[in-house]
């Protein structure tokens, strides 16, 4: 039985090379004075076929069968350019003309819908930042984007663990709002997402719903982030950046055919570091030093035409001498800038690890996808921690209790068909199924000193730590489907539906040590354990109109879902472990026009938005313990529009602007305060700047052109306006203007740069807590 099993796998893989005939594409590639362009990549959309130009500009792929093809064709210098091709006959001749890029826009492909596609094509809010964008922008961490994508904020509250809003929908706790992907593997919590970037290849950036193909916790959209991969052609780099604050950052990567059309690998390294931007008075030093260290391994196999196994390894060890430079209250932040006086000093130590395995099959009847990943994050303060932010013996965290606790494990594992490359039907199809397993043990001792008085703490508590002790597991499994049908060649629908089912277990323990006995003497809480279970249909459905072929009008509903959970372990008598909170679920309408003019040297995409949120997670940051604590009472009602324009109205000079506007309110929320519940209705939502604006402009002038040298110059102009840190809105920062620079030279292999950021020095809340401390965004 065993063998008949895997004779008829056999069978089917190879079918598509037996039962027709084997087709050809080739031709050859030039520019527009007919010279010839060596190194373009030729890649057929939703396959494992590609190719590159050689010195003529000829191509040849091989092996195709009969059906309607997307072909790709990129290179470095010239806008990417995407062509359909109908296969009836054996053989395929084009010829292909490339314009340089200073003239015209990249036709951009994503895959934003787990398929590739063309951006302008899809039913879907997207940003794509290409690797030209990335450099140009000088985005070197995922919260850079903030501005760039419209209503996207991003900020670091000063552990490297970034949280994002995207249209009001913000992260609350460690179930994140926007899921993060990374070469297709979900980042599955705040702990275990790498966020520096390098040798990146583009960004993708989805707003709105995206929980029918992404699931859990994609709530307010997607960051979808692809690195570089093998390919045959041999291709290095290496970047040294040095800046002020004793900014060192240096990369370098290769990648390479070991065998050509057969075995690939790609390697490529970061390190990180700079002496910080906060001075600490209570020893006159650098209180934010850090550095950290990041790897990116490939290795890619293709043992035959059709199927291609990709080994794929992440690290980041990153090191912070100084973690969470907070002051209390604005007005002190702004009086004294970049200052602050702690007498706890420590080290963070993080060290995360990803690794995965994906096994890609492209064939005549479909296409199938295998993603397995494993994720681990180990992190602790190598010291206890300061966390009344004061310089006298307060309150400390000590989390170091060894490898066996708070060290998160993460496996997932993805099986997902897709309609072929070769589709020449009015249906396209994406399904699948996803499971995952989280362990994530925390041990955490919450210590009172002499001074804990002072901030009214209990003095019997004084010299004394209690030690919460939590253990917590989940898993989970989904099932999902989405289609896309053509009513005609203007009018298609797309249907889609998920099933996700979630159980989480947690156990607390809460123990009592008096100094100087290293044991505790009694528990404050005893080992106690509960469950709970959950699960979600998002369904999503949209309507797509091509009203001309450079036009496309959608409207689409979706339904989004965050997962719920058990509350943690406290020391506040008021607020009991282990009390379960929902999922709170998201109903998106939202309807877009996608244009191009001007044969692609112009690009205008506008789109409108109403969201509401039920069940919403509201957050409690409860003190000294610094534990959150999750319930669902509040409703959301978040609305607002988007607009993207990018055009390059002569050579060598592009402009871009992005503008987003939220008006994200809680029509319910109660929360508790000074012993009483009070309803904050009215109230915006935190972390969600009402505008974001983002204006671009470069200029590529050409002194050279036997050596393709160019100077560049660069201006941007970023605007975030009102926001608010706090439910009671009353942490709030005004709006305020970023204005950033790049002037340099570059020809075609070497480029030097000077980058200037926040060139007026403004002074802004970049984070903030809602008991008030303070982290000021960066300086000049």
């Amino acid at each position: 039985m065993k063998r008949a099993i895997v004779l008829c796998f056999f069978i089917l893989c190879c079918s598509g090379n037996f039962l027709y005939a084997q087709y050809t594409i080739n031709g050859k590639i030039t520019d527009k004075k007919m010279n010839p362009v060596n190194g373009v990549s030729v890649h057929i959309l939703n396959s494992n076929k590609g190719e590159i130009s050689n010195a003529g500009g000829d191509f040849i792929i091989t092996d195709l069968t009969p059906g309607i093809y997307m072909v790709r064709f990129s290179v470095v210098g010239f806008a990417s350019k995407n062509q359909q091709i109908s296969i009836n006959h054996e053989s395929i001749n084009l010829k292909i003309v490339l314009e340089e890029i200073t003239k015209r826009l990249d036709e951009i492909v994503v895959t934003a819908q787990k398929k590739e596609e063309l951006l302008q094509k899809v039913p879907i809010s997207i940003t794509s930042l290409s690797e030209k964008n990335v450099n140009d922008y000088r985005i070197w961490n995922s919260r850079e984007i903030t501005g760039i994508i419209p209503n996207l904020y991003s900020a670091d509250p000063g552990d490297k663990r970034n949280v994002t809003s995207i249209r009001g929908i913000t992260t609350t706790s460690y179930d994140p709002a926007a899921a993060t992907y990374i070469d297709g593997v979900n980042q599955f919590s705040l702990d275990t997402y790498i966020s520096p970037l390098f040798d990146v290849e583009r960004i993708e950036v989805l707003r709105g719903p995206q929980g029918t193909l992404y699931g859990r916790n994609a709530m307010s959209g997607v960051i979808n982030i692809i690195t570089k991969k093998p390919a045959n052609k041999t291709t290095g780099f290496a970047e040294v950046s040095l800046g002020n604050y004793g900014e060192q950052r240096y990369s370098a990567g290769i990648k390479a055919p070991v065998i050509k059309d057969k075995l690939f690998i790609g390697l490529a390294g970061l390190y990180d570091g700079f002496n910080g931007f906060f001075t600490n008075e209570f020893n006159n030093s650098k209180y934010d030093k850090q550095h950290s260290i990041s790897g990116n391994g490939y290795l890619k196999f293709l043992p035959n035409n059709r199927w291609v196994a990709t080994l794929n390894i992440k690290q980041n060890n990153n090191r912070n001498n100084g973690p969470f430079p907070l002051v209390f209250g604005s007005d002190a932040a702004f009086s004294n800038p970049y200052k602050l006086s702690q007498n706890a000093l420590t080290r963070i130590i993080d060290n995360t690890f990803n690794t995965s395995l994906s096994l890609n099959y492209s064939g005549t009847a479909f296409n199938f996808n295998s993603q397995t990943s494993y994720q681990t994050n180990y992190r602790y303060y190598k010291t206890p921690i300061d966390a009344d932010f004061f310089p006298f013996d307060g309150v400390t965290l000590n989390n170091n209790y060894g490898k066996n606790w708070n060290n998160v494990k993460v496996f997932t594992q993805e099986f997902k068909f897709t309609s072929p490359a070769n589709n020449s039907s009015k249906l396209n199809w994406t399904a699948g199924t996803y499971f995952f397993h989280q362990s994530s043990p925390t041990k955490t001792a919450t210590r009172f000193g002499e001074d804990a008085p002072l901030l009214q703490i209990d003095s019997s508590l004084i010299n004394a730590s209690l030690i919460n002790t939590t253990k917590a597991k989940g898993s989970g499994i989904a099932v999902y489907g989405q289609a896309t049908y053509a009513i005609t060649n203007k009018l298609d629908v797309t249907a889609g539906l998920r099933y996700d089912y979630e159980n989480k277990q947690q156990s607390v323990h809460g123990e009592y040590q008096q100094d100087p006995d290293p044991n505790p003497q009694f528990d404050f809480r005893s080992d106690t354990s509960a469950a709970t279970h959950y699960n979600a249909f998002q369904p999503k459905v949209s309507i797509g109109y091509h009203a001309k072929e450079n036009s496309f009008l959608f409207i689409t509903y979706s339904k989004g879902y965050r997962a719920g959970g058990l509350t943690p372990l406290s020391s506040i008598p008021t607020e009991p472990a282990l009390y379960p909170f929902k999922p709170e679920y998201s109903n998106n309408i939202e309807a877009g026009l996608k244009n191009s003019f001007l044969q692609n040297k112009l690009l205008l995409n506008l789109s409108v938005f109403y969201t509401t949120v039920t069940n919403a997670q509201v957050p409690t940051l409860v003190l000294p313990d610094a534990v959150t604590i999750t319930k669902n009472t509040g409703r959301l009602i978040s609305k607002g529009f988007e607009a993207e324009a990018n055009t390059t109205p002569v050579k060598g000079f592009e402009i871009t602007y992005s503008f987003g506007y939220t008006d994200a309110k809680y029509t319910k929320l109660k929360v508790a305060q000074n012993g009483s519940e009070t309803n904050l209705k009215g109230v915006h939502q935190i972390f969600t700047p009402d505008i974001t604006s983002m204006f671009a402009a470069q200029y590529s002038l050409k002194v050279s052109g036997k050596n393709d040298v160019n100077l560049i110059f660069r201006g941007e102009w970023k605007y975030l306006g009102t926001q608010y840190f706090d439910l009671s809105n009353t942490l709030k920062q005004s709006p305020y203007s970023l204005l950033n620079t790049r002037i340099g030279i570059e020809t075609k292999n070497v480029e030097v740069m000077f980058y200037g950021r926040n060139l007026s020095g403004r002074k802004y809340i970049a984070y903030a807590y809602d008991f008030g401390a303070v982290h000021l965004g960066d300086p000049k």
